[in-house]
C-alpha cells in the first residue's frame, strides 16, 4: 500500500510518499481503508519533532509513528474480538498513520459515519471535534445559558467548538480574524470579535468559561474577561520555543493562575466510543456540520501540513486516498 513516511524530523519537504507493507490487524482492531483523512496541530509537532521535550514519544533521533490521526473509510477486515463492524461497513474515528491506503485502528476509536456525511467531511471531525466537545463539556462544565468565549473560533477546533457549544444552549462569543467573523457568524456565535479591531480581552464583559484554541494571551488578560469562578480550558497555543513548544505558553497560564478564583484546565482529547457517537447524532441531525477549507490527494499530503504551519486554515484540512 501507499502511505506518507519520512525517515527524519524536519519540514514538510521531509514527507513522502511511498510503498510500504499493509498493517496487521490486531484481534481488537479494524482494518480501515481510507477514503479520507484530515491533519492536525499534532501532526505538524510530530513531523517537525519538536518541542524537543517530547521527543521521548515522538523518536529521539528518528520518527517513531507514521502521520495521521484522523480517518473516515470503509471497513476491509476485522479482528477476532470486534463484534460492533463488519467488512464493507463506512466508519470514522481516530487512530495512527492514518495517512494510508490502509490503517489498523482499534474498535472502541471507530464509529459509524452518519450518512449524510462524505468521506471527506466525515475525516474532518475525530481529533477537532473531540476536542471541542470534551473541552466544553468535560473540562468546562457547559450548561444552557452559560457565556462561553471561544478565542480561536475559525479554526478546526473552533469551527466545531462554536457549533458544540450552541447545541448545549451557552451563549457564545468567537474570536477571529477579520476574514472569518461572516463563517463563525454563520456557524451559530451569537457575538462575534474581530481581533484586528478589538481586544477580547478588554470588551468589559464577563464570561464562564474561555475556551481558549488560539493562546495567544496571556492569564495577565483573559482573567479579565472570566467570572469568579470562571473556566479557562487550554486546547491550543503558539508553536514557541523547540525546546518547550506551546507548553511554555500552556505552563505560563498555569503557572499566573495558581491563586486565581478561576480554574485553568489543559488537556488533549481521547477517543471514546461514547463521545464519537455523540458527535455522529449532532452531525446526523445537521446540528454540527464540519468546516472543510481545502483538501488535498494523499500525494499532497506535504503541503496540507505546509499550510497548516502557517496557522491560517479555516477549519479543517482533508487528504482524500
Amino acid at each position: 500500500m501507499q502511505a506518507i513516511v519520512q525517515d527524519r524530523f524536519g519540514k514538510p519537504d521531509v514527507l513522502e510518499l511511498r510503498e510500504v507493507d499493509q498493517p496487521d490487524v490486531g484481534d481488537d482492531e479494524v482494518l480501515v481503508r481510507v477514503r479520507a483523512a484530515s491533519v492536525n496541530p499534532a501532526d505538524w509537532y510530530a513531523m517537525a519533532g519538536f518541542p524537543y521535550v517530547a521527543r521521548p514519544q515522538m523518536g529521539l533521533r528518528t520518527p517513531r509513528a507514521r502521520l495521521g490521526l484522523d480517518v473516515a473509510g470503509e471497513v476491509a477486515a476485522v479482528g477476532e474480538r470486534v463484534t460492533r463492524f463488519k467488512a464493507g461497513d463506512e466508519v470514522f474515528g481516530a487512530g495512527t498513520g492514518t495517512l494510508a491506503e490502509y490503517a489498523a485502528v482499534p474498535e472502541d476509536a471507530l464509529v459509524a459515519k452518519p450518512a449524510n456525511l462524505s468521506f471527506e467531511q466525515a475525516a474532518a471531525v475525530p481529533v477537532a471535534g473531540l476536542t471541542a466537545l470534551q473541552g466544553l463539556r468535560d473540562k468546562g462544565g457547559i450548561r444552557p445559558g452559560r457565556r462561553v468565549l471561544i478565542n480561536g473560533a475559525s479554526g478546526g477546533v473552533g469551527t466545531f467548538a462554536v457549533q458544540v457549544a450552541k447545541a448545549f444552549g451557552a451563549d457564545v462569543t468567537g474570536v477571529c480574524s477579520p476574514r472569518n467573523v461572516d463563517l463563525v457568524a454563520s456557524l451559530g456565535a451569537d457575538q462575534v470579535i474581530d481581533y484586528t479591531r478589538q481586544d477580547f480581552t478588554r470588551t468589559g464583559g464577563r464570561d464562564d468559561l474561555l475556551l481558549d484554541v488560539a493562546g495567544s494571551r496571556p492569564w495577565s488578560a483573559c482573567r479579565r474577561v472570566l467570572d469568579p469562578g470562571a473556566t479557562l480550558v487550554l486546547v491550543g497555543a503558539p508553536k514557541g520555543s523547540r525546546l518547550l513548544g506551546p507548553l511554555g505558553h500552556i505552563l505560563g497560564v498555569r503557572l499566573g493562575s495558581l491563586r486565581a478564583s478561576q480554574t485553568v484546565r489543559f488537556f488533549i482529547s481521547t477517543a471514546r466510543t461514547a463521545d464519537l457517537a455523540a458527535l455522529g447524532e449532532l452531525l446526523a441531525a445537521g446540528t454540527v456540520t464540519p468546516v472543510v477549507e481545502r483538501s488535498y490527494a494523499l500525494r499532497d499530503a506535504a503541503e496540507a501540513l505546509r499550510y497548516l504551519g502557517q496557522g491560517h486554515a479555516r477549519g479543517k484540512l482533508v487528504v482524500t486516498v
